[in-house]
């Protein structure tokens, strides 16, 4: 789960940072959800990221 169906939210990259101040690379994911959606031809299973679902810009599947 890579990516947000809705919005397109994907994987950054930033660094760690120490108290030392070394900075090492990191991988930022975005919280992915596999929910059922309802469209209006039916329902499907989309990756959408929770700020979406929040947001109501998702109707989801009974």
């Amino acid at each position: 789960m890579a990516s947000c169906d809705i919005c397109g939210k994907k994987k950054t990259i930033g660094n760690n940072v120490s108290h030392a101040n070394n900075k090492t690379k990191r991988i930022i994911e975005p919280n992915v959800q596999s929910i059922r959606v309802a469209t209006d031809k039916g329902n499907k299973r989309m990756n959408v990221c929770t700020r979406c679902i929040r947001s109501g810009l998702v109707k989801k599947a009974v």
